[in-house]
């Protein structure tokens, strides 16, 4: 999936476009207004871009201006990126249209969760079904050939994770990270262990795929 990324500084585009290809998603650079502008003339090449991350300070203008004269209208989902966290520029980015915003610094985690997001509620696919199993994202509920599943906090939020990244490897670390900030608690490589085996009794076998040395991935077929 093509996203445009509108960054002028070089340091943080070349880490937001590393992070972006590790993902899986195919991104664009444009460095200011006038590469934007030229890039979304071409309608062959614009067409396929399915969403964008864009700077509100560029050199030769703003991110609010160029959104709102170039973007809106394609009804592209935008991410607005701002190096300050000011309600008045939040607050603007929103009614103007924008799906969401991200205050410099943050981390390209925080981030990828965002955009994929995005792309689930713009694909109006809040309820995600991988075989026998539908994953309302929005109620946090799961269900088992219609059969509501019931799953622990923790297990439902391990298991949105592994969702939200469809076809893509969750790494254990990450895991264990996440695990420690939702509950404080120090976990180590076996306590990932456990709650996978727990889940995977609750939901089936085929769905959580085990990738051996790196993580898990739930595979969704497009």
């Amino acid at each position: 999936m093509q996203i445009l990324l509108v960054e002028d500084n070089e340091m943080v585009a070349k880490g937001l476009l590393y992070t972006l290809k590790q993902n899986g998603y195919e991104p664009i650079h444009k460095a200011n207004v006038k590469e934007t502008r030229a890039f979304l003339k071409n309608e062959s090449e614009n067409a396929k871009t399915k969403l964008v991350i864009l700077d509100i300070a560029l050199p030769d203008g703003d991110g609010f201006t160029l959104y709102e004269e170039d973007l809106k209208d394609k009804n592209i989902p935008t991410i607005f990126l701002t190096a300050k966290d000011e309600e008045d520029d939040i607050v603007k980015g929103l009614e103007l249209g924008a799906d969401d915003y991200i205050t410099k610094p943050f981390s390209t985690r925080e981030l990828i969760a965002r955009i994929n997001k995005i792309i689930i509620k713009e694909r109006k696919n809040l309820i995600v079904k991988v075989k026998d199993i539908e994953f309302d994202l929005d109620k946090m509920v799961v269900y088992k050939s219609n059969k509501e599943i019931i799953l622990t906090s923790l297990e439902l939020k391990i298991l949105h994770l592994l969702f939200t990244n469809l076809n893509k490897v969750v790494a254990r670390n990450d895991i264990i990270e996440k695990i420690w900030e939702w509950t404080g608690n120090d976990v180590n490589d076996n306590t990932v262990t456990v709650y996978l085996k727990r889940i995977r009794e609750k939901v089936g076998n085929g769905i959580i795929t085990t990738v051996k040395g790196i993580g898990y991935r739930v595979d969704k077929e497009e």
